[in-house]
């Protein structure tokens, strides 16, 4: 990743030094601009390397495990600790526990329906059709499953799903998901380094091999060596100011890190705005955007606008009900109401505000305080602790929310059956990618994707693993590459100007909230792009405060990332021109036939380069599921 200042990033010529272990101390210099700086660094080998720890990431590796491999899984936080646990409402499979007439090509079919019919066919029956195994397999492999009164998974309703199919464990169905991939990945002793940050992939542009990073405790330099990368990072949700992810995850490293070795990335400018984020101005800036569940909705829970009548505005906004304000889903969408499509309810939300109608704070009013106590507290149990600690109690009050960024459909362009980028070596899975979800994802599918399509990625690259990659030699060019990487890193930390990268950041999230953010148009696009030069020049004034092991030098590297996306992200929601799912221009508001196209995105020395590729037909049996018309009856939950 091409660091801030920029250096001197070229590919050198490979040649072979012979295996390499333990600590490699050089002298490293650049006599173009007089820098002598020492390079020390880690090499670890290991046959295939996982770069993200979260449910994809873990997944892959527990198929490696099985298949005989030991692989190395790295993560930037500590083990467990993956955005996977702040996906809270559930995971969809069509088991048929409450709904038996729902079936695998339902679930295709409703998946491409929300994602407008930009999916990848194959990706997503490979994921419906295979959902049902997974559950199961997690159920052997001790998740705690909600269960009926005759001992089935429980299943609930997520937004635009024609049969109850979302699996849930109360409210906190990812934590409790990744627990057990964690769990199960102990029992097969797979190796896991935590608190590491890849920074480059070392490639010659046709594949990889390798990564160079650093150890966040330590500072240390760590270039592993590896003849099989697979990407599990995540998604680019966190370079909006306004976001569900914590600020130090989800920043675009999988997406920029890819770019630069020479991957496709494919319909970047479907951004994920979930309706229901919590507002900062009311519950406080570390609140900000945090994700209050889909299963809130799911489980009865109703939106209203702040037009309280004169005889409700007396108890405050605290005593609303569905006596008080405006139930505003009736007017953008009477059938499905509350659980239609998320883009469709986020754009409602958002309007309610724009209009007038929102809350003092710029939201608008979740309220299932008409349920039972009991039953709200046994289904959400952490939403009703959550707010019980900022003092509204739920089963009584409603909640405020507003959209936040929520989820990137798009991402690196993969086979789905091998997770192949296109580059040797190179794979990729998870949020990291794009394909199954299309404009706009279903609710419910980020979770069943990561296990239905991790292990089909971890089965096809234990077949390509052979005996030589079990000890991977470090080649000179390979040891070049790293070292430049390295000495970038240094000059990184050495920064001494005057702007803050957190502050940078905070610019550019600031950026793409405003001008590439629910609403968009040609006019804020190209500002957006205006902008985002102005904030790149100013990274030549960088500070960073601390060495290797500072929130400030992590922000720096961050920084890096994120602006690559974010140029990514405007300049393909340019190039649309129509609006489709997330992905919603002023300008062009209608959907437009002749764009159901993918775009794919490439770079070289010259910048970016975007193109279209049409989209495949799905199969029969999902064709038939799509004619049949299958749609969600919101009022089974009246």
């Amino acid at each position: 990743m091409t660091k801030i200042p920029p250096a001197d990033q070229g590919v050198p010529t490979t040649g072979d030094a012979g295996g390499v272990d333990g600590r490699l101390p050089t002298q490293g210099g650049d006599e173009a601009d007089g820098r002598d700086r020492e390079v020390a660094y880690d090499v670890i080998t290991t046959p295939v390397l996982v770069i993200g720890a979260g449910a994809a990431g873990a997944r892959v590796a527990i198929e490696l495990a099985e298949s005989g491999l030991e692989p190395l899984v790295v993560g930037k936080r500590d083990y467990g600790d993956a955005h996977t646990t702040w996906a809270a409402g559930g995971i969809n499979a069509a088991l048929g526990s409450l709904d038996p007439e729902d079936d695998w090509p339902i679930h295709a079919a409703d998946t491409l329906n929300e994602g407008h019919h930009l999916n990848d066919p194959a990706a997503v029956e490979l994921t419906a059709k295979h959902m049902p195994d997974r559950i199961r397999e997690l159920d052997e492999w001790g998740m705690s499953f909600a269960r009926t009164d005759d001992g089935k998974i429980n299943q609930r309703y997520f937004g635009a799903q024609s049969y109850r199919r979302t699996c849930f464990v109360g409210d906190r169905t990812g934590e409790v998901m990744l627990e057990t991939l964690i769990d199960r990945a102990q029992a097969l002793e797979i190796p896991y380094r935590e608190n590491v940050m890849i920074t480059r992939l070392l490639s010659d542009g046709t594949r990889v091999d390798g990564a160079v990073g650093f150890d966040m405790e330590t500072g240390d330099g760590l270039l592993f060596r590896t003849n099989h990368v697979v990407l599990a990072a995540g998604g680019f949700s966190a370079a909006y100011r306004r976001h569900s992810s914590r600020d130090d995850e989800n920043n675009g490293d999988a997406q920029a890190l890819a770019l630069e070795t020479g991957a496709r990335l494919l319909d970047t400018e479907f951004v994920q705005f979930h309706p229901t984020g919590m507002v900062g101005e009311r519950y406080g800036d570390e609140w900000d955007g945090r994700l209050v569940t889909e299963a809130v909705r799911g489980e009865g829970g109703r939106l209203y606008n702040a037009e309280v009548s004169a005889s409700d505005a007396s108890g405050g906004s605290e005593a609303l009900s569905a006596s008080g304000g405006e139930r505003f889903m009736e007017r953008y969408s009477p059938d499905q109401m509350e659980l239609d499509a998320r883009d469709v309810v986020a754009r409602a939300i958002a309007e309610e505000v724009r209009e007038g109608r929102g809350t003092e704070h710029g939201g608008v009013y979740l309220d299932i305080s008409h349920r039972d106590p009991d039953y709200i507290r046994e289904r959400l149990p952490t939403m009703v602790e959550r707010f019980e600690d900022l003092g509204v109690d739920i089963t009584e009050a409603p909640m405020e929310v507003g959209p936040t960024a929520h989820y990137t459909m798009g991402g690196v362009d993969i086979d789905f059956r091998t997770g192949e980028t296109g580059v040797e070596g190179l794979y990729a899975v998870g949020e990291a990618v794009a394909g199954v979800h299309g404009a706009n994802r279903l609710g419910g599918n980020s979770l069943a994707e990561t296990v239905a399509i991790g292990k089909f990625v971890g089965n096809h690259v234990s077949e390509q693993v052979t005996a030589d990659d079990d000890a991977p030699t470090v080649t000179d060019g390979q040891r070049a590459l790293a070292e430049r990487e390295f000495r970038a890193l240094a000059d990184l930390a050495a920064s001494d100007g005057d702007v803050a990268p957190r502050a940078l950041l905070e610019d550019l999230g600031e950026l793409l909230w405003t001008h590439a953010g629910i609403l968009r148009d040609e006019t804020g696009l190209r500002d957006g792009l205006d902008r985002l030069a102005e904030l790149r020049a100013r990274t030549a004034d960088l500070r960073v405060d601390g060495d290797r092991t500072s929130r400030s030098f992590e922000y720096a590297v961050d920084l890096s990332m994120s602006l690559v996306v974010a140029e990514v992200v405007l300049r393909t929601a340019l190039e649309r021109t129509e609006s489709r799912g997330a992905h919603y221009r002023t300008d062009y508001p209608e959907t437009d036939p002749a764009w159901r196209q993918n775009l794919i995105v490439t770079a070289d020395e010259s910048g970016l380069s975007l193109h279209r590729r049409g989209v495949a037909e799905p199969s029969e049996p999902v064709r038939a599921a799509l004619e049949e018309g299958y749609e969600l009856d919101y009022h089974h939950l009246e």
